[in-house]
């Protein structure tokens, strides 16, 4: 058990291999039954056609079954630490971790950083609320950053004017999975003793000046959700980190804090605090993730360059489409040094030249069809900050330009999976909304 144990130090799951009374890892199998059930949900469908291929591999699986066993283990095993590998690998990173999201890769980082009650945390005024949720949660005071007009992404000059001496932690956000412009971001950190974390949710695969997204601060957390540009069968997320000395810590980060170099008294190993920054320790929980999550993530890496360029692709036809419309502002499809992921294809539009800002815009795409969501509402306006003593007002003094980008100029389209007829009605129903406003019908 020691060696196999030292293979994989976050966990621990019974699993004794040969032995005349065995202690399996898994305590229930999936039978054929329950894999029928699992293909008819991945793989929808009505109709005789559909029916009959349904029972054809209902008979195969069967089939299957009798000559066949169960994995030995459904959770961080083999295939887990293969994605992990092609994550490191694309990425050009070391040590990083599958997690079960991407929230639970800003919690580990923050818990590093050491933040508590007071301390200071900034992160762009538009963005999920998933960014600012565990200093949050603990009593530090988020700060507020203004965006760039043109990309949706922090400022990094309004960065610089809202850095306190109570600053920890700085939380860049490529929205949509346009880069954020790092380089002063990450001059401001050292000169300031700040720890960057970027939430790379948007960015598997983009990149700023030649590297990833994500790897640039002193962590980057990605999402594997459903809705991203690839997915983990539903959730998950990696952690990266630039910290040399945190890169061992991080898996142990994930599991509790299983230490298996050193053992309690009539135990196979010990639960120690994962260090943390400045000699600082924190107490690990639990973000493991399951096989099946594994190799669904091996599988979407591997056409990971294919997807972003379809997205791409699509990006540069509406592009075409709608740029001889003067009171349009549309997607930058980035160039040398910058290269987004086209998570979100982001629109915006000039309110004097339209006719009428883009509510009105909205609400006519609406009534033609087409779905458009603007990515994310400003922070401050929700309710838990108020309740938590923070005054959207004043905080929307301090943010302009976030307040008029949101309200009147900006808004987002799906780019993936779309036909070109659909992408065609997209584009009408955008100039003919557009015509509409001019002539103020």
């Amino acid at each position: 058990m020691a060696n196999e144990t030292k293979k994989k130090a976050s966990d621990f799951r019974y699993n004794t291999g040969e032995t005349k009374v065995p202690w399996a890892a898994v305590g229930e199998n999936y039978n054929a039954e329950d894999l029928m059930t699992i293909i008819k949900f991945m793989m929808v469908g009505s109709g005789e056609a559909y029916d009959a291929a349904l029972k054809a591999v209902e008979k195969e699986v069967y089939a299957l079954d009798k000559v066949s066993e169960p994995p030995a283990k459904l959770s961080l095993d083999k295939e887990v630490a293969k994605a992990e590998e092609m994550c490191d690998k694309y990425l050009d990173t070391e040590g990083c971790a599958f997690l079960t999201n991407c929230t639970a890769g800003f919690e580990i980082a923050c818990k590093y950083t050491g933040l508590k009650p007071g301390d200071e945390v900034i992160v762009p005024a538009i963005t999920f609320a998933a960014t600012m949720a565990y200093p949050l949660s603990i009593g530090c005071k988020i700060v507020f950053a203004d965006v760039d007009p043109l990309t949706l992404n922090m400022d990094p000059k309004d960065v610089a004017r809202k850095i306190t001496s109570k600053t920890k932690m700085i939380v860049p956000v490529h929205i949509g999975g346009y880069p954020v412009d790092m380089d002063p971001i990450m001059e401001l950190a050292k000169q300031h003793d700040i720890i960057v974390l970027e939430d790379a949710a948007h960015a598997f695969g983009g990149e700023y000046k030649g590297r990833k997204l994500g790897t640039i601060g002193h962590f980057g957390s990605y999402s594997f959700h459903e809705v991203k540009n690839i997915t983990s069968f539903g959730e998950g997320g990696i952690l990266t980190t630039t910290i040399e000395d945190f890169r061992p810590e991080m898996k142990r980060a994930r599991f509790l804090g299983t230490d298996f170099s050193k053992k309690i008294k009539n135990w196979l190993y010990d639960v120690t605090p994962i260090q943390g920054k400045d000699g600082g320790k924190f107490v690990a929980t639990n973000f493991s993730t399951t096989e099946i999550q594994g190799l669904g993530l091996q599988l979407q890496i591997a056409r990971i360059e294919k997807i972003i360029e379809a997205r791409r692709e699509a990006s540069a036809y509406l592009n075409s489409r709608l740029a001889g419309c003067d009171a349009l502002i549309l997607q930058d499809l980035g160039g040398d040094g910058c290269k987004p992921t086209f998570h979100l294809y982001q629109l915006q539009i000039d309110p004097e030249k339209a006719g009428g800002d883009v509510q009105v815009l909205k609400k006519k795409l609406a009534e033609k069809g087409v779905t458009e969501i603007a990515h994310f509402g400003p922070l401050y306006r929700f309710q838990v900050l108020k309740d938590l003593g923070y005054d959207e007002a004043a905080i929307a003094a301090t943010c302009p330009v976030t307040e008029e980008v949101f309200d009147r100029r900006f808004t987002h389209f799906p780019v993936y999976g779309l036909t070109k007829e659909q992408l065609d009605y997209m584009a009408d129903s955008i100039l003919a909304s557009i015509d509409e406003m001019k002539r103020g019908v």
